[in-house]
């Protein structure tokens, strides 16, 4: 990862030293409709289909053959690896009679076969085997091979695109400024050294604005985070769709007045990226948190992606060790502190669905999110 910079490392200092934290012109309230409601989340979905969306690390297609299944707002995808090392995505839907030619989560295979009739398809997704070919009238395999998805591998991730626009890029969608400094994450150098899948009975933007709020860690987790990092003290960078949110270690300002240097400042520092709409880069001194929170098919449930991404030279020694502890850590906060409140906020959106949910100026970086979402609603009409 890069280091802090000059900028943000004076910045956060100033900070800690006047007991602010970067703000947002004006408060912002949100219905409580907003999280409650399976229209509104319909909306929501449909801006999800117009996004580019992370749906694998590139480490999960380490050579040619490799391949993930995922399920992306209803539609099952088949992204594989090909001989040339680009990557390809179709659906994962016979052309015969619309089964799955993949049921595995991930695996290696040179041609997928549809368990029901026996159809039969390369990873380049042409059609190849047809059982009791007689009994069909000619079909040409060149115009029935499984339906391609807009797909594109950067920055170490592979997104998806469900519109099928294939004028657009990842590089535009995610603009200069975030295009930049997430190739400073070197996300294209790491694997994927465990992950985990919880499925909630929270509206998703709950599970989003719980991981990068700045107000909560000394009340909701006084006991764990909250005695580590400055409570309502961060600095947010706004990248146009997407964003980052910077925090600090307690232990920061005595650090300060030891000498430190923005060079060795990871150590005092935290960092969320946010990248539009659903996935966060939760940057450690020695790895990545990296979540995906994706709706649910009802306003009330949701679906948490947890992956812990590591350069694989760090896989040494006690290395292993430590990252088993820090998912025990992360599971204590998230299944005993976080997820329990945030059900109660949900419960609360269901019975007083015409109330609103107040977010302070400090709370700029969770503004961020509901601000873009709606925008993105409004623009669709």
């Amino acid at each position: 990862m890069t280091n802090i910079t000059q900028e943000v490392f004076d910045r956060m200092v100033a900070h800690i030293d006047r007991g602010t934290t970067d703000m947002a012109e004006t408060e912002l309230r949100v219905p409580a409709f907003n999280f409650s409601s399976d229209a509104h989340l319909a909306d929501e979905r449909a801006v999800f289909r117009r996004q580019f969306l992370v749906a694998a690390t590139a480490s999960e297609l380490p050579e040619p053959g490799s391949f993930v299944t995922r399920d992306l707002l209803g539609t099952a995808v088949l992204i594989v690896r090909q001989k040339d090392g680009a990557v390809r995505c179709f659906r994962n839907m016979c052309r015969h009679r619309g089964g799955k030619v993949e049921m595995a989560e991930s695996g290696r295979k040179s041609a997928f076969v549809c368990a029901y009739h026996g159809w039969s398809y390369d990873r380049s997704g042409d059609l190849r085997g047809i059982p009791f070919k007689e009994s069909f009238d000619p079909i040409d395999p060149a115009c029935n091979g499984l339906f391609r998805v807009h797909c594109e591998e950067r920055h170490g991730l592979v997104w998806v695109d469900l519109s099928d626009d294939a004028g657009r890029d990842v590089a535009t969608f995610l603009g200069a400024q975030a295009d930049e400094q997430l190739a400073t994450f070197a996300l294209d150098r790491t694997t994927v050294f465990l992950e985990r899948k919880y499925d909630l009975e929270v509206n998703w933007k709950l599970v989003m604005d719980g991981a990068y709020d700045v107000l909560h860690p000394q009340f909701l987790h006084p006991n764990g985070v909250g005695k580590l990092v400055h409570t309502n003290v961060g600095i947010w960078k706004d990248y146009g769709l997407h964003g980052q949110m910077f925090t600090a270690r307690k232990r920061l300002a005595d650090a300060v007045r030891n000498g430190a240097t923005p060079e060795a400042a990871w150590r005092y520092f935290a960092t969320v990226f946010v990248l539009f709409p659903n996935t966060l880069v939760i940057a450690a001194p020695d790895h990545y948190e990296f979540w995906t929170v994706w709706p649910g098919e009802t306003a009330g449930r949701c679906t948490v992606h947890i992956r812990f991404l590591i350069d694989p030279a760090k896989l040494t020694g006690d290395m292993p060790d430590r990252l088993n502890r820090s998912l025990a850590i992360l599971e204590d906060a998230a299944m005993n502190e976080d997820w329990p409140m945030e059900q109660t906020i949900q419960a609360n959106a269901a019975s007083s669905p015409d109330a609103t949910y107040l977010y302070g100026r400090s709370e700029i970086s969770c503004q961020h999110l509901h601000l873009r979402l709606a925008s993105a609603i409004a623009a669709a009409g």
